[in-house]
């Protein structure tokens, strides 16, 4: 249960993504650095290992979103879909991501949506598990949101996406401010369908945000919904390798 919204910045992009959980799952831990080969990665974990979201200093982002409006049946055995994003992370390049991503062991995993951010390429690069076919989107460079609930997708698809296109009218739209408006938003009412989502069961319990530009990765993490502040905020900084 997830908000992705991603903003080309001209000298690179900015992403933002709310992480919605159960109240019963254990929280994610701080963001840490990672050197894979000759590659550094940022992301935060599950207390498991795996992740939603990560960015490494080739400007390359990826977030995971969990597919609830497609219905199948729990693969046997399953593997955590966290594990999607620990394997593609230190891709340079969409291809490298879509050769890592087909060796998974696709059957294993319940339905996901991946996107990749490649910032040298000006591509955004989806692909989409059923638990049946892999399929790869590629979409234009330009403004856009990925939504996902386990509670009513569609309708969370509709209420946050009015708040996302009305919101790209307004003056500072791509802004860091108006990211964090976003995110925090509870319009059109404190709930399910908010972008800061809060149900009985569930709700919002972190919020990354990436900015590449041609010298740095940054991401910035908050520890809870982005409703309660941001004084707990951690600043995490890649420098982009020598070409």
């Amino acid at each position: 249960m997830c908000t992705v919204t991603f903003w080309p910045t001209g000298r690179g992009y900015r992403l933002g993504m709310n992480r919605d959980e159960q109240r019963t799952r254990p929280l994610g831990l701080a963001p840490e650095a990672f050197r894979l080969g000759d590659t550094w990665v940022l992301h935060p974990r599950e207390p498991g290992g795996g992740t939603w979201i990560s960015v490494n200093d080739r400007g390359v982002a990826f977030a995971l979103i969990n597919w609830y409006a497609i219905s199948t049946p729990p693969p046997n055995p399953v593997v955590s879909r966290g594990d999607v994003v620990l394997t593609v992370r230190d891709s340079p390049s969409a291809r490298a991501g879509d050769r890592k991503i087909k060796a998974l062991p696709l059957a294993q995993f319940r339905p996901f949506r991946l996107i990749g951010f490649f910032s040298t390429e000006t591509v955004v690069q989806e692909w989409q598990w059923n638990q049946v076919s892999l399929n790869s989107v590629r979409h234009r460079w330009e403004q856009r949101q990925w939504i996902s609930s386990g509670h009513d997708e569609p309708a969370a698809q509709r209420s946050r996406g009015a708040v996302f296109d009305s919101g790209r009218r307004e003056p500072d739209a791509g802004d860091q401010a108006w990211f964090r408006r976003l995110h925090a938003s509870h319009t059109p009412e404190y709930g399910a369908g908010s972008t800061c989502m809060h149900r009985p069961e569930a709700h919002t319990v972190s919020y990354t945000e990436i900015e590449t530009t041609p010298d740095l990765s940054v991401l910035r993490h908050l520890p809870q919904a982005p409703c309660r502040g941001w004084s707990t905020e951690s600043v995490h900084t890649l420098q982009r390798p020598p070409s």
